[in-house]
């Protein structure tokens, strides 16, 4: 039986969270049929500029964070700092067009600065397929925004930034691309996942994450959270090899790369996290109280303010209101008898009526086989995804349910 087409999936390995949801679209396009390519964005730059990107990024992050704060305020103001990146990246268009083969139906984004490059090609008709991309934040700041990207994918709750650009921009709404492992019953129940993981059967945990890179000030985190007496730490490190011999000479329970986080997640009463990025929508899938503390700026802070209005997560702002919030939502007997619990468990109904992106990926490239000529992408993408104020207005207004 032949492919029903080939799809491009563009991420970047910075950090997981864009890898993550990528591998995640594509394992569920994979198996609706498709052939589907994976395109790592950085390798499209030149081999110096895609080490010094990544090293410059974490460096900003672990070193300079209030730099990264100021790089994101002002690209939420002003379309400059956005207009430099595409002018920036214009010298390298041409090696992602060749990247993309000609068969190619769909191409898909899940990167944010992949956007300014492959949106100008879009809009200048060489590209002529669809663009989607499918946003792994919260927030959609202005370096997601590009004029020739076709569809948005955000989950619900997302907020566009800045609000005023909302009428331009076409979003649906989708369901997180999150693996079905952490939505689906648990294969071992919490007595089991600890002792998979060698972690006391009868304590309070709570499970300390900071993405792939460790980003952040995360033995702070660690500290004070066990500093509180309330919940004893459980710290995964990720790729941060460095950061993981320092804690485990500190703290008893710290990993570092964990492949089956499902089964982690489900072994803890509560997530800490700082960043609001696909960890946390992990979390919430499995239905565990998330607590945001101490987020890394830019996006992390944004990400934060969003879903802490949304009701998803607790926000605590000092390490004074640390130990009462994970007292509340831990169900420890010595909170006070009444306190409100902050951001209580919700999980993700596999009924959701929200569209499963692969689902809009699909379609569009299902339209676009039988669509001749430069417009078969956009004609696609209006049937597919349909009205853009209606679905603007429901990511934006919309209120209940988890997402």
């Amino acid at each position: 039986m032949e492919a029903p087409g080939r799809i491009v999936v563009v991420s970047a390995d910075v950090g997981g969270g864009h890898d993550a949801a990528a591998a995640e679209l594509t394992r569920r396009l994979r198996g609706r049929g498709f052939v589907v390519d994976r395109l790592n964005f950085l390798d499209v730059l030149p081999r110096p500029a895609h080490w010094a990107f990544k090293e410059m990024y974490r460096g900003i992050l672990r070193w300079l964070p209030w730099g990264y704060d100021v790089l994101f305020a002002l690209g939420n103001r002003s379309q400059f700092s956005v207009s430099v990146l595409r002018l920036l990246l214009r010298p390298v268009r041409h090696r992602m067009r060749h990247a993309i083969p000609p068969d190619t139906r769909v191409v898909v984004t899940t990167y944010p600065f992949a956007n300014q490059l492959l949106g100008p090609l879009r809009r200048q008709g060489r590209l002529n397929v669809p663009l989607i991309t499918y946003v792994t934040d919260f927030v959609l700041h202005p370096t997601w925004h590009s004029p020739g990207v076709d569809a948005y994918c955000a989950v619900r709750h997302a907020e566009v930034y800045p609000a005023s650009a909302a009428d331009d921009i076409d979003v649906t709404v989708v369901q997180p691309l999150v693996s079905p492992a952490f939505t689906t019953p648990a294969a071992v129940d919490r007595r089991l996942a600890r002792q998979r993981f060698g972690l006391p059967a009868d304590e309070r945990l709570a499970l300390i994450v900071a993405g792939a890179w460790g980003a952040g000030e995360l033995r702070a985190t660690v500290a004070e959270v066990a500093a509180t007496g309330r919940v004893r730490p459980v710290v995964v490190c990720g790729r941060n090899e460095a950061l993981r011999q320092q804690l485990r000479a500190e703290h008893q329970h710290v990993f570092g790369w964990v492949d089956d986080m499902p089964t982690l997640m489900r072994a803890v009463d509560v997530v800490v996290e700082n960043a609001g990025g696909l960890t946390c929508q992990e979390a919430l899938a499995c239905g565990v109280p998330v607590v945001t503390y101490r987020p890394i700026p830019g996006h992390g802070r944004a990400n934060a303010s969003v879903l802490a209005r949304s009701g998803l997560t607790r926000w605590v702002p000092d390490r004074d209101q640390l130990g009462p919030v994970l007292a509340a939502l831990t169900g420890d007997p010595r909170c006070e008898r009444g306190a409100r619990v902050p951001g209580r468990p919700v999980r993700v109904d596999p009924a959701e009526p929200w569209l499963d992106p692969a689902s809009v990926v699909a379609e569009a490239a299902s339209r676009a086989e039988s669509v001749g000529g430069e417009e078969r992408g956009r004609r696609a993408l209006v049937d597919s995804v349909g009205d853009a104020a209606a679905v603007v207005a429901a990511l934006l207004q919309s209120s209940g349910g988890p997402w």
